[in-house]
């Protein structure tokens, strides 16, 4: 297949490819899906946003991906060209808040169709007390939080552009098909592809990771039972039972400022504060100092990647050995230095990353190390263009809308609030989490992130005791 309806066809990228056989395997299709509500307390011109909305769309390459399959089974993609945007509206002025939440929900629940169809849905909404925006659902396999968060914004700043004087035209979004394209390319062969191979295949056999988990040590014991091997250090941590729903924590304004303020000042990124965090609770869990969650990596950094749209997401598993006698601001050094270096290789397939890691181990299908998924937003979903100062005093609104269907036991992904504060919202498998324990997991996580940032040159172990 070379052509779609006229359109130049495409091979699915690695990162693509990893989502796609979630959805392929999973047996509820709405799986990849994701919805958010973005709204305002003040009452939008709604054929002023719907046209706004449209013209984002049109400059937004990567939402109008759609794909076809072939008849030897192999999936493509094209962006399409020459359709109208379809745009809904719904008035929930008058529902209870909760219900129109639950009717988001419902709406992120139902799967798309998946070939030769728009793999996104808008609605212009109206919410109680007089908030008004725009809920959109998409397919992961054509954008990534980060890249919804851009085309929000966009939509943001077409409106202001257009309703208010004095703010110029916002930029134009970059091309998902150049983009594209040098993926592809890197895709099919040159040396920093050959160098990012050898960097994960030597991480991967140095040594074997060991598997923990939020609830310590039954999962490994029971594993190593069925085996019959004492040292077993991989478990099968999948569920047939795939329903899922988040909860959702938020850390207030003030002692997310003293986090970033530790972060600016010690020159380390949230990112590493929060996986110092998470492996310390689960160090402290499983009393074992060899610690494997799964980290993303939103490979947005130049100026194309960041308004190109499309899903970039690579994650990989991500070890860290700290023993209870280093410091915490040690602890810190280690993880900083690790991702400094997944970040120079980070383009590597997580495909292929998996694949060999399962050939060299032997791993059985489904086994791993990593019992949970750690992701960090540092983009804001909030209008910061222009003339800001006429807008920093409007009441934002943000959700996040869970799609009913989790591939993964555990995913907690951190975002600031649009007013101040983080959210931290864990996406769980409900037959295997509940949430009484996710309670307890933010609970400590923040005991822990607290203590150490308050002297950094205490032992992890003593944090642990503390905590």
């Amino acid at each position: 297949m070379k052509t779609r309806k006229g359109n130049k066809v495409y091979p699915l990228t690695a990162a693509q490819k990893l989502h796609y056989y979630s959805m392929k395997y999973c047996p509820k299709k709405q799986v990849l899906n994701i919805g958010t509500s973005l709204t305002i307390q003040v009452e939008l011109e709604r054929e002023r946003l719907e046209r706004c909305i449209a013209e984002a769309i049109e400059r937004c390459e990567a939402l109008r991906v759609q794909f076809a399959e072939d008849k030897e089974g192999n999936v493509y993609q094209y962006v399409a060209k020459g359709q109208e945007p379809v745009i809904r509206h719904f008035d929930f002025g008058h529902w209870k808040e909760e219900d129109a939440h639950n009717k988001m929900t419902e709406w992120t629940s139902t799967p798309f169709e998946l070939y030769d169809t728009p793999m996104y849905e808008v609605v212009m909404i109206r919410m109680p007390e007089e908030f008004y925006g725009v809920y959109i659902k998409v397919n992961h396999l054509i954008m990534d939080a980060q890249g919804l968060i851009a085309f929000m914004k966009d939509v943001m700043q077409l409106y202001s552009y257009d309703m208010l004087e004095d703010v110029p035209a916002p930029k134009e979004m970059t091309s998902y098909i150049k983009q594209l394209e040098k993926d592809l390319a890197y895709e099919a062969g040159n040396s920093a592809s050959q160098r990012d191979r050898e960097f994960f295949e030597n991480l991967i056999t140095s040594s074997e990771p060991i598997f923990t988990d939020i609830h310590g040590r039954g999962k490994l014991e029971a594993e190593r039972a069925r085996t019959g091997n004492p040292n077993q250090r991989a478990v099968i941590n999948t569920s047939d039972n795939v329903d899922a729903n988040l909860a959702n924590f938020y850390l207030e304004e003030e002692p997310t400022e003293q986090l970033l303020k530790f972060c600016e000042d010690n020159h380390i990124s949230l990112t590493c504060l929060l996986l110092m965090g998470l492996r310390t609770y689960l160090q402290k869990e499983n009393q074992e100092d060899d610690i494997s969650v799964s980290t993303t990596i939103a490979r947005r950094a130049t100026l194309m990647e960041k308004r190109c749209g499309g899903t970039r997401i690579h994650s990989f598993p991500f070890r860290t050995i700290v023993s209870r006698e280093d410091t915490f601001m040690e602890g810190l050094y280690k993880i900083r230095d690790l991702q400094n270096q997944y970040f120079r290789h980070a383009n590597y397939s997580p495909s292929e990353f998996y694949a060999f890691r399962k050939n060299h181990y032997n791993l059985e299908n489904g086994q791993t190390y990593e019992a949970m998924a750690l992701t960090y937003q540092p983009m804001l979903m909030k209008y910061d263009g222009p003339t800001v100062e006429k807008m920093e005093k409007l009441e934002y609104d943000v959700h996040r809308y869970s799609n009913s269907a989790c591939a993964h036991t555990l995913y907690l992904t951190v975002s600031h609030r649009p007013l101040g504060g983080l959210d931290f919202c864990f996406e769980h498998q409900t037959g295997v989490v509940t949430y009484e324990k996710l309670q307890e997991v933010y609970f400590y996580l923040c005991r822990i992130i607290f203590h150490g940032i308050e002297d950094p040159s205490r032992t992890v172990g003593e944090v642990i005791d503390w905590s």
